[in-house]
């Protein structure tokens, strides 16, 4: 991640301050309630952060949280954008701003801001909505039908929506099942990149590729609101206002809602590391290139080396009470199974120069994580999935496990040392949960691939070994690197544990991540899926995948294992089975030599079985060539 993050740190650098709008709510019962970060003497009944509608939808309380200004009004199209009118009144202990907006059409949408200290503009944190005068224009109307147009000539910047009677979506699948933690596959999906209409209906068209597959989760990459149209979406802005490029509030939950249908789990990416400057929140307390020292959520300088953005200070109440409102609202409005939590190692305000330091054991990054997720649970202790993105030292990260919490687990450069078939690099025991002294295998979410990472598959062609004494080859050879990546594959889903997959990588995907730039729009290729080769590598996704789903095996505690050297193996043992997945990564044939418990018959789940005369399978396999073998045939 870190050559994104320096990416988006230029970005911030080169961006003009603060362009681009969410209002939360629930129709379910409410959990308990974030503590607010003061106590707030003298808001009227009903209020609430953000926008509170009373009266039938013919009145809102408007409510803004901006401790130290001296004067705030709501400015917008219910007074035509009037600065003297409606000013807003400051609660006794000066943190909270409301007023109430009288004579609504609960039917219509109404834009507005507010002006803060007579000078500044700016849109509602809480809002649901917002428009961008330099964006919208580039959303199509099959994306986002009848977007209301920006007010153009009214005022500047971005301004949020409010709207008492919202489209709302009515849920059909609410008997959904979440996988077992173990048993999942993740599908990581950006929507920009993966149609080429880039919204959730051309994605959700998808679903059957997806579901035949086999994957039972889909992480969407960040979908609230981020600065511009096209982004991997991690330089956000506006955290309860889905971003209008992929689609409308009701196409999103509709795409969770059909997932659930078919028995797919929705995981959200969340970033709260950081914002950018097109968020109010920094904007309220900015000095023009960095955030006061008055900033209710922000630290004027950034605590730790990989930030970009803002950094949120999670130690301030004001942030603490932010967050759990952001978690409360998709969970409830959206209905999703889980958070990918990004930069999670950067929740914490001890400072460091570098990743050593930064990945320390951290006794204030564990209680602001505690806390956090103790919170999910509150609202949610269903089987909910709570994935940080932490990469730090292994015994805190044993906290979290310990505390039911998943790790992301990278395994791109080891696993693709031995796709490209250099073996002194291709130890990727790592994805092994004993190796990190866990309790369990399901708390450890070990990929190949990310949409952090370079693509397997490029690096197989554009640099892959190559015998000397045989014409075996991986550069260049598109079937051979596709079989090396069928057989990483069959070891990777063979690892207990939840697994997740890079889009496309089931179908060989090969350029690389820098190209268009790290960040930019890649190429979609839907011809892959006709090509032999790569369907192949498909259908054997596809075969591992309901492997590991359907056999109870692959979450057998304990396996014993040998990934160091060319020759590699997994065993799986049960009190009704054995599983041996054995494979050559070497680039010259290689004798196999596994000790697999017992003789007799043992059938190949990928071609024919062996009888073996001792416990001890020993054979010559050819570079690339593997089995998953086992002692009763698997579903």
């Amino acid at each position: 991640m870190k050559q994104l993050l320096n990416f988006l740190l230029i970005v911030v650098t080169l961006s003009a301050a603060c362009k681009k709008g969410g209002s939360g709510g629930t129709d379910q019962p409410a959990p308990p309630t974030p503590t607010p970060p003061a106590t707030n003497v003298g808001l009227p009944a009903g209020a609430k952060d953000g926008v509170a509608f009373v009266n039938n939808g013919t009145s809102a309380i408007v409510t803004l949280f901006a401790p130290g200004k001296k004067s705030v009004s709501v400015i917008g199209e219910f007074n035509d954008w009037k600065t003297t009118s409606n000013a807003m009144k400051n609660t006794s202990d000066g943190k909270y701003w409301f007023v109430q907006v009288d004579n609504l059409d609960p039917n219509k949408e109404y834009a507005y801001q507010f002006l803060v200290d007579g000078t500044l503009k700016v849109a509602d944190p809480y809002c649901e909505k917002v428009l961008d005068p330099q964006n919208d224009k580039y959303i199509s109307a099959t994306t986002y039908p009848n977007l209301k147009p920006y007010p153009t000539g009214k005022t500047t910047g971005i301004v949020s929506v409010m709207q008492a009677n919202q489209p709302k979506y009515s849920w059909k699948n609410n008997s959904f099942v979440r996988p077992a933690k173990n048993n999942l596959v993740i599908y990581e999906l950006l929507v920009r990149d993966f149609t080429a209409d880039h919204n959730y209906a051309s994605t959700l068209a998808k679903l059957p590729y997806l579901k035949s597959l086999g994957i039972n989760a889909i992480e969407l990459m960040p979908v609230n609101e981020f600065e511009g149209n096209s982004s991997w979406g991690y330089n956000p802005s506006f955290y309860f206002a889905p971003d209008k490029y992929y689609g409308t509030k009701v196409a999103l939950q509709n795409f969770i809602d059909e997932c659930h249908g078919n028995g797919i789990a929705v995981v959200l990416d969340m970033v709260l590391n950081h914002s950018f400057g097109q968020s109010p929140m920094v904007q309220l307390y900015f000095d023009g290139s960095k955030p006061t020292a008055d900033s209710p959520w922000f630290n004027v300088d950034p605590k730790h080396p990989f930030n970009v953005g803002y950094d949120f200070n999670h130690d301030s109440p004001a942030t603490k009470y932010f967050t759990k409102n952001v978690i409360k609202f998709w969970m409830q409005q959206y209905k999703i199974d889980g958070f990918r939590f990004d930069l999670a190692k950067g929740f914490t305000q001890h400072f460091s120069t570098d990743d050593g330091e930064f990945r320390s054991y951290d006794t204030d990054r564990i209680a602001i994580w505690k806390d956090y997720h103790n919170f999910i649970k509150s609202i949610d202790n269903n089987n909910f999935y709570t994935i940080l993105e932490l990469f730090a030292d292994k015994t805190e990260e044993q906290v979290y496990a310990n505390e039911g919490m998943m790790m992301w687990n990278n395994l791109n450069y080891n696993m693709n040392e031995a796709t490209m078939g250099y073996v002194p690099t291709s130890d990727f025991s790592s994805g092994m949960y004993q190796t990190h002294d866990f309790p369990k295998s399901e708390n450890l979410v070990t990929y190949g691939e990310s949409h952090d990472e370079e693509r397997l598959n490029y690096k197989n062609i554009a640099y892959g070994n190559a015998s000397v004494s045989s014409s075996y080859s991986i550069k260049g050879n598109l079937p051979t690197s596709l079989k090396r990546e069928e057989m990483a594959a069959a070891f990777l889903f063979a690892i207990p544990g939840p697994k997740m997959i890079w889009q496309f990588g089931e179908l060989g995907y090969d350029v690389s991540i820098d190209y268009n730039g790290r960040t930019g729009e890649k190429p979609i290729h839907p011809e892959y899926y006709n090509d032999s080769n790569r369907k192949a590598l498909y259908d054997a996704y596809s075969k591992f995948i309901k492997l590991k789903e359907n056999n109870v095996i692959f979450t057998a505690p304990n396996p014993t294992f040998s990934l160091s050297n060319g020759i590699k193996y997994i065993k799986l043992s049960d009190a009704t089975n054995t599983v041996v997945v054995v494979g050559n990564f070497d680039v010259v044939s290689q004798t196999a030599n596994v000790d697999f418990g017992s003789s007799g018959t043992w059938t190949d789940a990928v071609g024919s079985s062996v009888n073996l005369s001792s416990t001890t399978y020993k054979s010559k396999l050819a570079p690339g060539e593997y089995h998953i073998f086992s002692k009763v045939a698997l579903k």
